[in-house]
């Protein structure tokens, strides 16, 4: 059965035919009217034939208001496009849908979508081996997909609305140069995390807060699937039923965690996590309100003068930002080497070397681990050694490797204060396997690490550097802290929930300012002065 068939027997077995080309910026056509002579369906509650409907005008195809019969819809027929509202091509179905809803619903029509697949599956056929050509440039080769799809859809000769194959262009030239329905969420500069939970079931974070997008939909779940086939396979990874998750990245440097049946009840599962194209600076954090000019003087100091750093967060609230930000205070003469299990970090000084974990191939075998890459790092002549993330037994490397020699190190831990993530370390320590006495491992802790940068995600949606805290030493068994900046909680929200408070020093001077002074680097007494009642906590 053709399309054109499936079409009419959806909307009650109606003739049709072809309409003639119509000039450009013509009206729509109106579609016909069931013919009196039909016979129409008993009325269910009386049992009586239901009257006929007017007769349809002569020229079926003629715009509204060229003279015919005059226009009655007969609420028994069966729906066609042009009943409902202004616009002649939103469906009863529709009406009463947001408006970036409409485009969602069309793309749903089991016609259209099937439509879409073979039209799609054509230019595959058709394009090939250009479609991975990488000496054609992106204009190049988007001008080649349009072409084909045009000639595509011409061939078909799909009764269409201008509005629906605009629609289906648009849609399959996304799916063959990007990632199919979320390409339009990825541009939008608003949106800094898609959630796909399924087909139909997509959330979008804009400005800190989560919501429903109901413009972007999947015809289904294979349509997802093919989706992350695509994305993971661009960084030669690999997902299916053997291993149903992975974790990659786009081209940008976004993160990406997809999870696949048999453990997505529902799925497929995506998460983006976007990073802007334009890394942020030190000056949009300031701006933003997550630093202040005093703190981000601070921490400069703290990199240049070879410190080594720990930024520490709950999921989400900005970890990997920040220490790319941190990283670009790093002088560009140092060699600097990063380690992450994807590729997110951007910087832009000329001599940095990037390292990446591999996960087992099919046969369990050819893992290469981040702790596999930190040792290696060591035999590589770091002057920084920058590790995206400690989640195991690498910080007993990264904590050696901190207190042999090599000043100045960053990293990133999971943990909710700057308590907790001295917690956190020495249980990642453990997790090397090894049957060290908890006192040996805060010793090296103490002696390691120097500052610890906590970052919160607030109830407002901002993320916000809420502790600047100093490392002093060991106390008997504890590692004694000291804030050096905290969040002022204190000033409270304005009308909109949105926190007053910024990031104020305790006017407690850190201990190791004698080290930076000794390195030239010289802190006045105006960054520690303290500008509000807010005391400083020894821990």
């Amino acid at each position: 059965m053709s399309l054109f068939e499936r079409i009419n027997e959806r909307q009650g077995g109606v003739e049709r035919p072809v309409a003639p080309a119509q000039p450009p910026h013509s009206a729509p056509p109106e579609p016909p009217r069931i013919a009196p002579s039909e016979p129409q369906p008993a009325d269910p509650d009386t049992g009586e034939a239901a009257p006929a409907a007017p007769v349809a005008p002569a020229d079926p195809f003629a715009a509204p208001g060229s003279g015919g019969a005059p226009e009655t819809a007969d609420p028994r027929r069966a729906p066609v496009f042009g009943d409902v509202g202004s616009d002649p091509y939103v469906g009863p179905i529709e009406a009463g849908l947001p408006s970036t809803a409409v485009a969602a619903t069309r793309r749903l029509d089991p016609a259209i979508g099937a439509l879409r697949h073979r039209i799609h599956q054509l230019l595959i056929d058709e394009l090939g081996p250009l479609l991975f050509d990488r000496s054609l440039t992106e204009d190049e080769l988007q001008r080649r997909v349009q072409e084909q799809l045009h000639s595509a859809l011409a061939a078909e000769q799909a009764p269409l609305s201008a509005a629906d194959k605009a629609q289906l262009i648009q849609d399959v030239a996304d799916d063959i140069l990007g990632y199919g329905p979320i390409d339009q969420v990825l541009r939008d500069d608003d949106v800094s995390e898609v959630m796909v939970n399924g087909p139909h079931d997509v959330f979008v974070e804009r400005n800190g807060k989560l919501s429903r997008d109901p413009s972007v939909r999947f015809l289904d779940a294979d349509h997802v699937r093919r989706v992350i086939d695509k994305i993971v396979s661009q960084v030669g990874r690999r997902i299916d039923e053997s291993t149903p998750m992975v974790d990659a990245r786009l081209p940008d440097g976004s993160r990406v965690n997809a999870v696949v049946a048999p453990l997505a009840i529902g799925g497929p599962f995506l998460t983006i996590r976007k990073f802007s194209a334009d890394p942020l600076q030190v000056e949009d954090l300031i701006r933003f309100g997550s630093l202040d000019p005093r703190s981000a003087r601070f921490l400069e100091a703290c990199i240049v003068g070879r410190l080594n750093v720990i930024v520490s967060g709950g999921t989400g609230t900005g970890k990997t930002t920040l220490l790319n930000v941190l990283s670009s205070f790093i002088p560009s003469d140092e060699r600097i080497i990063t380690v992450e299990d994807a590729k997110e970090l951007q910087l832009h000084q000329e001599h940095v070397l990037s390292l990446e974990s591999r996960p087992p191939n099919v046969e369990g075998r050819g893992e290469v681990t981040i702790r596999d890459l930190v040792k290696n790092t060591l035999r590589m002549r770091p002057d920084r050694i920058v590790v995206g993330e400690c989640r195991s037994g690498e910080a007993l490397d990264m904590l050696q490797a901190m207190n042999t020699g090599h000043d100045g190190s960053l990293t990133t831990v999971h943990a909710n204060s700057p308590r907790d993530t001295l917690s956190r370390l020495e249980t990642l320590v453990l997790m090397a396997g090894f049957d060290l006495p908890v006192r040996a491992i805060r010793e090296q802790m103490a002696s390691a690490v120097d500052l610890i940068v906590q970052l919160t995600r607030l109830s407002d949606g901002t993320r916000r550097v809420t502790h600047i805290t100093e490392v002093q030493g060991m106390e008997g068994d504890v590692i004694t802290l000291q804030d050096v900046f905290l969040f002022d909680f204190s000033a409270g929200v304005d009308p909109d929930g949105r926190f007053l408070g910024q990031l104020q020093p305790t006017g407690v001077r850190p201990k190791f300012a004698e080290k930076l002074a000794d390195r030239g680097l010289h802190l006045g007494p105006e960054i520690f002065t303290a500008t509000a009642p807010t005391a400083g906590i020894n821990r």
